[in-house]
């Protein structure tokens, strides 16, 4: 059996199309829309409507961890332009269209912390399954999927406008869908478990989300593989924990070459 893995793919509609051949099956980990392109500010839904300025304004200030300042940037910014909530929403749509029509069957895919989780039920079809929360059998192993990221407790989303509502779940929340998820062999995630050279991205220098509950079931079930991305530039892009190779799938706008899975 060959699977292949990908994770935040953020519009890269091409590469993904090309991401399941010679594969049994294409495994999506999240993080589909383009929202803040950090290579390219002309890019993007930020990029595209509130100009390349704007968007590399944006892109600075969530590298610099500077959160009230970049909520209150982004609140002025909307703030101009008309009928902001549709605008987006049009936005997003757009590049769900094109890349859920990318995706070959069969494939299992879930939400990233920066994709819109309300929008994804209207793309379901036959071969294209949405697993979040679920473990389902694929070649005869169990993978277990969890989608999204856990908010620090206290911590509420924040998005500007509502319509861009990022798939960031109450951290109690998120644990007991990950807990939920047992007997797996591989377990599937956007965000990495709590280990700290996976969290860390080179980058931006500093911890990215993690999840304490993941590395409790890599270490309560010891699954073949726990596969993941979120971490663009991570100190390790795979970590041995116990018998669980924990691996970072890669950063796939980036490198546009799926993680390949063999068994």
């Amino acid at each position: 059996m060959r699977v292949h893995v990908v994770s935040d793919v953020h519009g890269a509609a091409d590469a993904l199309a090309r991401a399941g051949e010679g594969a049994d099956a294409l495994v999506v980990l999240g993080d589909l829309i383009d929202f803040i392109d950090y290579a390219d500010p002309a890019g993007g839904i930020v990029g595209r409507v509130l100009g390349p300025a704007v968007s590399a304004r944006f892109a600075l200030l969530r590298r610099s961890g500077a959160r009230g300042e970049l909520l209150a940037y982004a609140r002025e910014a909307w703030a101009a332009v008309p009928d902001a909530e549709a605008v987006i929403d049009e936005a997003l749509r757009e590049q769900y269209d094109r890349l859920f029509a990318a995706m070959t069957t069969p494939t299992w895919a879930i939400p990233g912390n920066v994709d819109v989780a309300r929008l994804w039920p209207g793309y379901r079809r036959p071969g294209l399954c949405q697993p979040d929360g679920q473990v389902v059998e694929i070649g005869g192993l169990r993978f277990g999927f969890a989608g999204g990221a856990p908010l620090p407790p206290g911590r509420r989303p924040g998005s500007v406008p509502s319509a861009w509502t990022p798939d960031l779940r109450p951290q109690a929340e998120y644990d007991a869908a990950v807990r939920a998820l047992v007997d797996v062999d591989v377990l599937c995630s956007h965000v990495p478990p709590a280990v700290a050279e996976l969290a860390y991205d080179v980058v931006t220098r500093r911890p990215e989300t993690s999840s304490v509950a993941l590395r409790e079931v890599v270490a309560r079930d010891r699954p073949r593989a726990a596969l993941f991305g979120h971490v663009h530039q991570p100190l390790a892009a795979r970590v041995r924990v116990d018998r669980t190779e924990c691996v970072n799938v890669g950063y796939f706008r980036r490198t546009g070459a799926p993680y390949v899975l063999r068994w």
